[in-house]
């Protein structure tokens, strides 16, 4: 009777086994539904006290949005009108590209204007200099003048003193110019001619007087004879030698040009052998540094050189080297003091971001193809460059600008600010708060 309620039929109750597990499995049920029911409604309490919260929000929401929907109104009734004067004014054009369009035309309208200022500088240089020889010779003319008067009277008294009544009859008398050289080349060879035959002569007075002198010998010219004909045949002997001589020198060439092209192949095996030789040093460290080392070397080495390029267009005193003891280390190559090479510790602030600069140029042209390097931030440094070095880096960010890549500078130097025309300007605000104002900003802490 108990169970008949729980949907047991007569029949089931015959097996009590079965009956009791079925019981249990319907217990755990009924405890299992009421775990879930004790969750479930801990849930639905949450659930309540959650849209308590938002009914408060949105009635709070609901009165802030009546106060502000007067002053929503207002800024678009200003938008609108800012709309309608840009139309009008602007019409279509999209304003970043017409700000490019513009700092293209400030940046080569300035480059003009630079180049014209140095052509006329130039021209000005130029044109003094000339004032200057002008005004010079404007003088040595004078003297001249004075010089050839002087000239000309002292000439015509010396025609006179020399029997012609003028320069007419003087250069009547004269004999032309090729005449003159032809005479004056032949009396020149004649002259040498004498010299030599001069002195030739006295050469044979005194060697004969020397011979004369020696008297080398009173042996009869028999006993010279035969001495003569002993002393030949020991010269075709000796002569003889020195044809043996020869041919052993001859022979020693053909070994020794041998013994260099042997010598020849084994620098080439010591070389390639020395090749071999710093792979395996390189390879064969334990735990790989030697070979890692190298590894970096090479690709430090390669940014190096796109840092040099990049440094080049920035100054021209300094290049950068790879230290010779530390492969990993980077000094610099002074021009101004003869090449000598420096620690980067010992630049000073200016010339450590001057190739800092290079530096990460050059890391950016390191890129893959899959990967490229379209932004640059440059936090402070600008403060301890002189203006020229200034001018050059603020030029090459503008080049890089205008290859595609974003440019961003982070600084206090006043001299940036009338520089860059799209900035983003940080105001100090009470309570430790900043402000930030600039395109893409409405409002920022």
């Amino acid at each position: 009777e108990i169970l008949q309620p729980f949907g047991f039929t007569v029949n089931e109750m015959s097996n009590p086994e079965s009956l009791s597990s079925e019981l249990n499995s319907r217990l755990k049920n009924w405890e299992d539904n009421q775990q879930r029911k004790v969750t479930v409604e801990g849930e639905i309490n949450g659930l309540i006290s959650r849209i308590e919260n938002i009914n408060v929000l949105i009635r709070t929401l609901g009165s802030t949005l009546k106060t502000k929907s007067p002053e929503v109104s207002a800024y678009r009734r200003e938008l609108y009108e800012l709309e309608n004067q840009r139309s009008v004014r602007y019409g279509l054009k999209d304003p970043d590209v017409e700000e490019r369009r513009l700092q293209t035309l400030i940046f080569t309208a300035e480059k003009s204007e630079r180049e014209a200022s140095d052509h006329k500088n130039k021209v000005s240089q130029e044109l003094d200099g000339l004032k200057n020889r002008i005004k010079e010779l404007k003088t040595s003319t004078s003297v001249r003048k004075i010089e050839l008067e002087i000239d000309e009277l002292t000439f015509l008294a010396s025609l006179q003193s020399a029997g012609f009544d003028d320069e007419t009859i003087f250069t009547g008398c004269s004999l032309s110019r090729e005449r003159r050289e032809e005479l004056g080349r032949q009396a020149t060879s004649l002259d040498l001619k004498q010299a030599d035959i001069i002195t030739r002569k006295r050469d044979r007075e005194r060697q004969l007087v020397t011979e004369s002198a020696k008297k080398l010998t009173e042996i009869p010219l028999v006993e010279l004879t035969e001495q003569q004909q002993t002393a030949g045949n020991s010269l075709l002997f000796i002569r003889e030698n020195i044809g043996a001589i020869r041919q052993k020198l001859a022979d020693n060439i053909i070994a020794r040009k041998n013994l260099g092209e042997t010598m020849l192949l084994i620098e080439a095996q010591k070389t390639e052998l020395k090749r071999w030789d710093l792979l395996y040093n390189l390879i064969g460290s334990a735990d790989g540094k030697k070979y890692r080392n190298f590894a970096q070397g090479l690709t430090f080495e390669i940014m190096v050189a796109h840092a040099n390029v990049q440094l080049m267009k920035l100054t021209d005193r300094y290049l950068l080297t790879r230290d010779k003891d530390q492969p990993l280390d980077l000094n610099v190559i002074d021009n101004y003091q003869a090449g000598e090479v420096r620690s980067t510790k010992n630049l000073s602030g200016g010339e450590s971001f001057i190739v800092s600069l290079a530096l990460a140029l050059g890391l950016s042209k390191m890129a893959s193809k899959k990967v490229r390097v379209d932004s640059l931030f440059l936090d402070e440094g600008f403060g301890s460059l002189d203006e020229d070095t200034l001018e050059t880096a603020l030029e090459t960010l503008a080049n890089l600008r205008q290859d595609g890549k974003l440019i961003g500078v982070i600084s206090h130097v006043s001299a940036l600010k009338e520089r860059i025309t799209t900035k983003i300007l940080v105001h100090k605000s009470s309570g430790g708060k900043s402000t930030i104002t600039g395109p893409g900003c409405s409002q920022g802490n």
